[in-house]
Protein backbone atom coordinates (compact mmCIF):
# COMPACT_ATOMS: atom_id res chain seq x y z
CA UNK A 1 0.00 0.00 0.00
CA UNK A 2 1.18 3.46 -0.83
CA UNK A 3 1.70 5.69 1.99
CA UNK A 4 2.51 9.56 2.18
CA UNK A 5 4.23 11.77 5.19
CA UNK A 6 3.95 15.46 4.65
CA UNK A 7 5.92 17.37 7.16
CA UNK A 8 4.67 20.92 7.18
CA UNK A 9 7.39 23.35 7.83
CA UNK A 10 6.91 26.90 9.09
CA UNK A 11 9.74 29.87 8.07
CA UNK A 12 10.64 32.85 10.29
CA UNK A 13 12.38 35.72 8.88
CA UNK A 14 16.44 35.80 9.02
CA UNK A 15 15.52 38.99 11.51
CA UNK A 16 14.73 38.23 15.13
CA UNK A 17 11.42 37.95 15.20
CA UNK A 18 8.66 35.62 16.72
CA UNK A 19 7.05 32.95 14.66
CA UNK A 20 3.79 33.86 13.37
CA UNK A 21 0.84 31.52 11.92
CA UNK A 22 0.37 30.63 9.42
CA UNK A 23 3.33 30.02 7.83
CA UNK A 24 4.59 30.78 4.38
CA UNK A 25 6.12 27.24 2.87
CA UNK A 26 5.48 23.51 3.40
CA UNK A 27 7.54 20.43 2.66
CA UNK A 28 6.37 17.35 1.81
CA UNK A 29 7.60 13.88 1.50
CA UNK A 30 5.77 11.17 -0.02
CA UNK A 31 6.15 7.57 -1.67
CA UNK A 32 4.78 6.49 -5.21
CA UNK A 33 4.27 3.89 -7.22
CA UNK A 34 5.06 3.09 -10.96
CA UNK A 35 2.49 4.31 -13.40
CA UNK A 36 0.70 6.51 -10.54
CA UNK A 37 0.48 10.28 -11.87
CA UNK A 38 -0.67 13.89 -10.00
CA UNK A 39 -2.96 14.86 -13.06
CA UNK A 40 -2.88 18.27 -14.56
CA UNK A 41 -3.13 21.35 -11.20
CA UNK A 42 -2.04 24.39 -10.55
CA UNK A 43 -1.71 26.03 -7.46
CA UNK A 44 -1.02 29.29 -5.65
CA UNK A 45 2.58 28.33 -4.28
CA UNK A 46 5.69 27.65 -6.23
CA UNK A 47 6.65 23.94 -6.24
CA UNK A 48 10.40 22.58 -5.88
CA UNK A 49 10.15 18.87 -6.97
CA UNK A 50 12.95 16.41 -6.25
CA UNK A 51 13.07 12.41 -6.39
CA UNK A 52 15.19 11.41 -3.72
CA UNK A 53 15.24 8.18 -5.34
CA UNK A 54 13.29 6.99 -8.84
CA UNK A 55 12.53 9.30 -11.28
CA UNK A 56 9.48 11.12 -12.44
CA UNK A 57 8.48 13.41 -15.74
CA UNK A 58 6.50 16.81 -15.40
CA UNK A 59 4.88 18.51 -18.13
CA UNK A 60 4.01 22.17 -18.64
CA UNK A 61 2.79 23.80 -21.83
CA UNK A 62 6.41 24.69 -22.67
CA UNK A 63 7.65 21.14 -22.37
CA UNK A 64 8.90 17.98 -20.77
CA UNK A 65 11.51 17.86 -18.01
CA UNK A 66 12.45 14.45 -17.48
CA UNK A 67 14.01 14.37 -13.45
CA UNK A 68 15.93 11.51 -12.35
CA UNK A 69 17.63 12.06 -8.88
CA UNK A 70 20.30 14.38 -10.90
CA UNK A 71 17.84 16.87 -10.78
CA UNK A 72 14.96 19.06 -9.21
CA UNK A 73 12.11 20.80 -11.38
CA UNK A 74 10.78 23.84 -10.18
CA UNK A 75 7.22 25.33 -11.28
CA UNK A 76 6.09 28.70 -10.92
CA UNK A 77 2.75 29.57 -8.67
CA UNK A 78 -0.23 29.17 -10.97
CA UNK A 79 1.56 27.35 -13.84
CA UNK A 80 -0.55 24.50 -14.76
CA UNK A 81 1.30 21.33 -14.67
CA UNK A 82 1.46 17.19 -14.55
CA UNK A 83 3.84 14.71 -12.74
CA UNK A 84 3.81 10.83 -13.77
CA UNK A 85 5.96 8.39 -11.79
CA UNK A 86 8.39 6.56 -14.41
CA UNK A 87 10.22 4.08 -11.73
CA UNK A 88 8.91 3.76 -8.00
CA UNK A 89 10.28 7.12 -6.24
CA UNK A 90 10.40 8.68 -2.62
CA UNK A 91 9.12 12.81 -3.60
CA UNK A 92 10.08 15.60 -1.38
CA UNK A 93 8.68 18.90 -2.74
CA UNK A 94 8.56 22.51 -0.81
CA UNK A 95 6.10 24.38 -2.00
CA UNK A 96 6.69 28.37 -1.12
CA UNK A 97 3.20 30.67 -1.05
CA UNK A 98 3.76 34.08 -2.56
CA UNK A 99 4.15 36.11 0.14
CA UNK A 100 7.68 34.15 1.05
CA UNK A 101 8.63 33.94 -3.03
CA UNK A 102 8.07 38.38 -2.93
CA UNK A 103 10.08 38.44 0.48
CA UNK A 104 12.97 35.93 -0.16
CA UNK A 105 13.79 35.20 -3.81
CA UNK A 106 16.34 37.11 -5.51
CA UNK A 107 16.29 39.45 -8.05
CA UNK A 108 17.88 37.01 -10.76
CA UNK A 109 15.71 34.31 -10.51
CA UNK A 110 13.92 32.86 -13.30
CA UNK A 111 10.73 33.64 -14.05
CA UNK A 112 9.66 30.29 -15.69
CA UNK A 113 9.38 26.33 -15.15
CA UNK A 114 12.75 24.70 -15.11
CA UNK A 115 14.64 21.54 -13.98
CA UNK A 116 18.18 22.52 -12.74
CA UNK A 117 21.38 20.20 -11.45
CA UNK A 118 21.02 19.40 -8.04
CA UNK A 119 24.59 20.77 -6.82
CA UNK A 120 26.17 19.16 -3.30
CA UNK A 121 24.68 22.15 -1.75
CA UNK A 122 21.07 21.92 -2.76
CA UNK A 123 21.43 17.99 -1.51
CA UNK A 124 22.09 19.10 1.62
CA UNK A 125 19.80 21.84 2.12
CA UNK A 126 17.07 19.23 1.18
CA UNK A 127 18.41 16.41 3.40
CA UNK A 128 18.61 19.07 5.95
CA UNK A 129 14.91 20.24 5.10
CA UNK A 130 13.42 16.95 5.73
CA UNK A 131 15.37 16.43 8.93
CA UNK A 132 14.60 19.23 10.79
CA UNK A 133 12.21 20.72 13.05
CA UNK A 134 9.51 21.72 11.37
CA UNK A 135 8.93 25.00 13.81
CA UNK A 136 12.65 25.68 13.86
CA UNK A 137 14.43 28.61 12.65
CA UNK A 138 17.00 26.54 11.11
CA UNK A 139 14.28 24.84 8.83
CA UNK A 140 13.42 28.58 7.76
CA UNK A 141 16.96 29.88 6.93
CA UNK A 142 17.17 26.27 5.23
CA UNK A 143 14.55 26.63 3.08
CA UNK A 144 15.13 30.00 2.17
CA UNK A 145 19.01 29.76 0.88
CA UNK A 146 17.11 26.87 -1.42
CA UNK A 147 15.85 29.80 -3.76
CA UNK A 148 19.44 31.33 -3.98
CA UNK A 149 21.05 27.94 -4.54
CA UNK A 150 18.46 27.48 -7.35
CA UNK A 151 19.35 30.94 -8.54
CA UNK A 152 22.18 29.73 -10.15
CA UNK A 153 20.31 27.03 -11.68
CA UNK A 154 21.14 25.56 -15.42
CA UNK A 155 18.71 24.63 -18.00
CA UNK A 156 19.15 20.59 -17.52
CA UNK A 157 19.37 18.61 -20.59
CA UNK A 158 16.62 16.56 -20.10
CA UNK A 159 13.90 19.28 -20.82
CA UNK A 160 12.70 18.61 -24.28
CA UNK A 161 10.68 21.87 -25.15
CA UNK A 162 7.09 21.77 -27.08
CA UNK A 163 6.70 24.09 -30.36
CA UNK A 164 3.53 25.95 -29.78
CA UNK A 165 2.08 25.46 -33.46
CA UNK A 166 0.19 23.02 -34.75
CA UNK A 167 2.30 21.95 -37.36
CA UNK A 168 5.00 22.15 -35.02
CA UNK A 169 2.75 20.01 -32.46
CA UNK A 170 2.12 17.14 -35.04
CA UNK A 171 6.05 16.90 -35.92
CA UNK A 172 6.92 16.58 -32.36
CA UNK A 173 3.95 14.13 -32.02
CA UNK A 174 5.36 12.41 -34.70
CA UNK A 175 9.42 12.52 -33.94
CA UNK A 176 9.01 11.64 -30.57
CA UNK A 177 6.55 7.90 -31.62
CA UNK A 178 10.07 7.39 -33.75
CA UNK A 179 12.32 6.80 -30.71
CA UNK A 180 14.60 4.34 -33.10
CA UNK A 181 15.07 7.62 -35.56
CA UNK A 182 13.58 5.59 -38.24
CA UNK A 183 11.93 7.95 -40.63
CA UNK A 184 14.05 10.54 -42.29
CA UNK A 185 12.70 14.41 -42.76
CA UNK A 186 11.46 14.15 -45.54
CA UNK A 187 9.05 10.94 -43.93
CA UNK A 188 8.46 12.96 -41.04
CA UNK A 189 7.52 16.30 -42.68
CA UNK A 190 5.07 14.83 -45.07
CA UNK A 191 2.93 12.72 -42.11
CA UNK A 192 2.97 15.57 -40.58
CA UNK A 193 1.71 17.35 -43.64
CA UNK A 194 4.10 19.79 -43.81
CA UNK A 195 7.97 20.52 -45.65
CA UNK A 196 11.15 20.17 -44.61
CA UNK A 197 11.76 23.23 -44.88
CA UNK A 198 8.77 24.86 -42.80
CA UNK A 199 9.80 22.07 -40.03
CA UNK A 200 13.26 23.00 -40.33
CA UNK A 201 12.43 26.99 -39.97
CA UNK A 202 9.73 26.31 -36.82
CA UNK A 203 11.82 24.56 -34.33
CA UNK A 204 14.38 26.90 -34.13
CA UNK A 205 11.88 29.44 -33.73
CA UNK A 206 9.95 27.64 -31.23
CA UNK A 207 11.99 25.58 -29.68
CA UNK A 208 15.46 27.42 -29.82
CA UNK A 209 16.91 23.79 -31.21
CA UNK A 210 17.31 22.78 -34.33
CA UNK A 211 15.21 19.81 -35.58
CA UNK A 212 17.90 17.28 -35.39
CA UNK A 213 19.12 18.51 -32.12
CA UNK A 214 15.67 18.06 -30.64
CA UNK A 215 15.01 14.43 -32.13
CA UNK A 216 18.44 13.25 -30.47
CA UNK A 217 17.09 14.46 -27.13
CA UNK A 218 14.03 13.05 -27.50
CA UNK A 219 15.17 9.47 -28.45
CA UNK A 220 17.70 9.70 -24.78
CA UNK A 221 14.93 10.86 -23.00
CA UNK A 222 13.12 7.55 -24.15
CA UNK A 223 16.10 6.05 -23.46
CA UNK A 224 16.79 7.25 -20.27
CA UNK A 225 13.09 6.12 -19.16
CA UNK A 226 13.81 2.95 -20.30
CA UNK A 227 17.40 2.46 -18.53
CA UNK A 228 15.29 3.61 -15.47
CA UNK A 229 12.53 0.96 -15.89
CA UNK A 230 15.72 -1.76 -15.36
CA UNK A 231 16.33 -2.38 -19.07
CA UNK A 232 19.92 -3.58 -19.97
CA UNK A 233 22.08 -0.76 -21.79
CA UNK A 234 22.51 -3.10 -24.57
CA UNK A 235 18.91 -3.89 -25.43
CA UNK A 236 17.84 -0.12 -24.97
CA UNK A 237 20.72 0.88 -27.10
CA UNK A 238 19.78 -0.93 -29.51
CA UNK A 239 15.87 -0.71 -29.44
CA UNK A 240 16.55 3.46 -29.98
CA UNK A 241 18.24 2.31 -33.57
CA UNK A 242 21.99 2.85 -32.27
CA UNK A 243 24.55 0.79 -34.16
CA UNK A 244 26.38 -0.18 -30.97
CA UNK A 245 26.10 0.05 -27.73
CA UNK A 246 29.50 2.75 -28.25
CA UNK A 247 27.63 4.88 -30.48
CA UNK A 248 24.63 5.29 -28.13
CA UNK A 249 27.16 5.62 -24.89
CA UNK A 250 28.52 8.74 -26.87
CA UNK A 251 25.25 10.66 -28.20
CA UNK A 252 24.02 9.74 -24.80
CA UNK A 253 27.45 11.56 -23.10
CA UNK A 254 26.83 14.29 -25.62
CA UNK A 255 23.18 15.02 -24.22
CA UNK A 256 23.26 14.52 -21.05
CA UNK A 257 26.71 14.76 -19.70
CA UNK A 258 27.12 11.47 -18.78
CA UNK A 259 27.60 7.86 -19.91
CA UNK A 260 24.27 5.45 -19.42
CA UNK A 261 26.65 3.29 -16.73
CA UNK A 262 26.90 6.63 -14.82
CA UNK A 263 23.43 7.87 -14.80
CA UNK A 264 22.34 4.60 -13.57
CA UNK A 265 24.74 4.90 -10.65
CA UNK A 266 23.18 8.08 -9.83
CA UNK A 267 19.22 7.55 -9.90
Amino acid sequence: MVTENFFDVTPTCIAERPIVLPLPFTIHRMTKRRGEALPLHSHDEAQLTFAASGMVQVHTDDGVWLVPPQLAAWIPAGVSHRLDIMTDAELWMVHWQQSAIREWVPSAFPQRAFASRVTPLLRSLLDAAVAADPQSEKAALIVRLMLHELTAMQDAPTFLPLPKSPTGRRVAELALADHANLMDLGELASRAATSVRTASRLFPAETGMTLKAWRQRARIAWTMRRLAEGEPIARVADQAGFASTAAFSHAFRQVTALTPTAFLQDA
